[in-house]
């Protein structure tokens, strides 16, 4: 978490002097994106929530999206997360939102990505989404770098 907290408090004074807002859907980062943006004094001024969607169960319960929506595409893809992202931030009426999901291993996930995978997404003012291969099994040290890379776009599409 320490090596998130000088990227989470920069997006944090950027937030509060631009008044805007931001919303979380987090799958393989288990919630650290959301407690790095927590952890900064203030929070309250621009974080409107966070949803930690590790199950098809959760998404069909916490994303507000018809089942068609998601026709033709799998989770852990770029268009899968942008797709999340866009309607979280709309449905929180939020400046700006993250979605992601991954595979943090030890094993793949059930979509056929290796451990290490993570697709996330910003959507906002700008929008992108890029996908992170660590080749790693390690399941803490994928986290970490899925929500150090979420963090880091976000800050890119801020700018």
């Amino acid at each position: 978490m320490q090596e998130l907290l000088p990227i989470a408090e920069k997006i944090g004074a950027l937030l509060k002097a631009r008044s805007e807002t931001i919303v979380i859907a987090e799958s393989s980062t288990g919630g650290l994106i959301s407690s790095a943006l927590l952890s900064v004094p203030g929070a309250s001024a621009y974080f409107l929530g966070g949803e930690v969607i590790y199950t098809l169960k959760a998404r069909r319960l916490l994303i507000d999206l018809p089942e068609d929506a998601f026709k033709g595409m799998r989770a852990s893809t770029e268009e899968y997360v942008r797709l999340i992202a866009e309607s979280v931030r709309t449905r929180f009426g939020a400046s700006w939102s993250i979605a992601e999901s991954g595979a943090t291993g030890p094993t793949g996930n059930r979509y056929g990505d290796a451990a290490g995978h993570s697709s996330i997404a910003v959507a906002g003012a700008s929008a992108r989404s890029l996908t992170i291969e660590t080749a790693s099994a390690d399941r803490v040290a994928n986290m970490r770098a899925f929500a150090a890379g979420a963090l880091n776009l976000l800050a890119q599409c801020m700018g």
